[in-house]
């Protein structure tokens, strides 16, 4: 939606690929393998002549199956698995509803299509044989469709597939029956994007809820099993201080139903009603620094809430969760502490450490050296040491998860010729 500026603003940048990619990026990788032009490639800007040109548009994919499964074995998969965290996957595209502040509709239409049942659960057993076994489905809305969500559930039942999902749902398309029966094909959590909890802003964003169909799904999820999670943006049209301490205060009531829910402040993205009518809805928007469009921190005001204000409340809950993980490590210390408290903190911990072991390529560039005769203990220890002087963890946060990942097998030492080497394992 700002493929030309990109493009004017990145001169190391040739082509831009809109909407959905696949057959797109594929026809580039031809076209530049061959050393020909991109003007007969639909679905793309590019330069040409000094000149930056668009390209016919290119329609949706109207059959998913013919798309071929995700080529994750070209990953280094260890160091996904090492993370412990959902892996992703899709069974949909489209969204039919029309909320300002998303790109989704824009980006895979309004018209929803659908994955077989039989390829959605094929691709499930694929990421379980891989060594993943909680997977995030990422539609838009898996429940768009109850038969499509039945056809799943379903497949995923006769295979009598073990895998753990989650996936995301709009609260008036649940029912305590269809929370049920995914519950019982492995589903844990659903998460919910509730916004707000002022009626006038909910109607402002087109998001077409209310309050009590957010209170009800909350209390289907906690009848059937099902852990509910919620998203509130803050910063929407019309917000105010008032609004605020009512979103606030109503996600603090659906908490004691079992909600567990966070906050976000609206970022403006390319392409959305929210930007492009920005003035029309009273939003300021102080920035076009992409890096910064993070959600964690204020890129807009409305009239009378001030960025300082969106980056006070942001800040204030940051600090209210780091107290509470600091109350668990007190508790740790003191012994008083749950064995699921401790176990989501050292969880926590240890996906910090992995998260940037990768980010810093730290086993990359630290995981091998010229050792001759070395043990596999001193090895152990010596990758540990240089690890501990390259994260932000305590050292014997690094330790405990490098340990992990050797422990399971995510981290692998290979040792010949002379030379030690570290490396994230491929499963494939």
């Amino acid at each position: 939606f700002s493929a030309p500026q990109t493009l004017k603003a990145c001169p190391s940048l040739d082509v831009a690929v809109l909407g959905e990619g696949e057959r797109t990026m594929v026809e580039l990788a031809r076209a530049i393998a061959a050393g020909s032009g991109f003007e007969n490639i639909a679905g793309i800007v590019h330069r040409a002549d000094g000149a930056i040109r668009f390209t016919p548009p290119r329609g949706f994919i109207a059959d998913l199956d013919s798309l071929p499964a995700p080529a994750r074995r070209l990953l280094p998969l260890g160091r996904y698995r090492a993370l412990g965290m959902p892996i992703s996957m899709t069974t949909t595209r489209g969204c039919p509803h029309q909320c300002i502040f998303c790109i989704g509709r824009k980006m895979v239409g309004a018209k929803v299509r659908y994955r077989s049942p039989r390829k959605v659960v094929d691709e499930l057993e694929a990421i379980s044989r891989l060594g993943f076994h909680q997977v995030n489905i990422a539609d838009d809305l898996f429940t768009a469709d109850k038969s499509h969500c039945a056809a799943v559930r379903d497949e995923i039942l006769r295979r009598g597939l073990k895998v753990q999902w989650t996936s995301f749902a709009r609260v008036d398309t649940v029912s305590e029956e269809i929370l049920s029966k995914m519950k019982a094909a492995g589903c844990t959590a659903v998460s919910f994007g509730v916004e707000s909890a002022n009626r006038a802003i909910l109607k402002t964003i087109k998001k077409r809820i209310t309050p009590e169909q957010v209170v009800e799904a909350v209390r289907m999820c906690a009848r059937t099993g099902v852990t509910p999670f919620a998203s509130f943006i803050l910063g929407l049209p019309g917000e105010t201080p008032e609004t605020i301490r009512e979103t606030m205060e109503f996600g603090s009531q659906l908490k004691e139903l079992g909600l567990l829910y966070g906050f976000h402040l609206l970022a403006p993205f390319p392409g959305t009603e929210v930007r492009e009518r920005s003035n029309t809805y009273g939003i300021r928007i102080l920035t076009d620094d992409w890096a910064l469009y993070h959600a964690n921190r204020a890129v807009t005001e409305t009239e009378t809430v001030s960025r300082g204000m969106l980056d006070g409340i942001a800040i204030d809950w940051e600090d209210s969760f780091n107290r509470y993980l600091g109350g668990i490590k007190e508790r740790l210390r003191t012994g008083t502490a749950g064995a699921d408290e401790a176990k989501q903190l050292i969880n926590l911990e240890r996906i910090v450490v992995v998260y940037d072991l990768m980010m810093k390529q730290v086993i990359e560039t630290a995981g091998g050296w010229k050792a001759d005769g070395a043990s596999a203990n001193g090895a152990l220890e010596r990758l540990i040491g240089q690890a501990s002087g390259m994260v932000a963890a305590a050292p014997e946060v690094t330790r405990a998860a490098i340990e992990d990942a050797v422990q399971k097998e995510n981290l692998t030492c290979n040792m010949q010729d002379g030379r030690v080497g570290w490396r994230w394992k491929d499963y494939i």
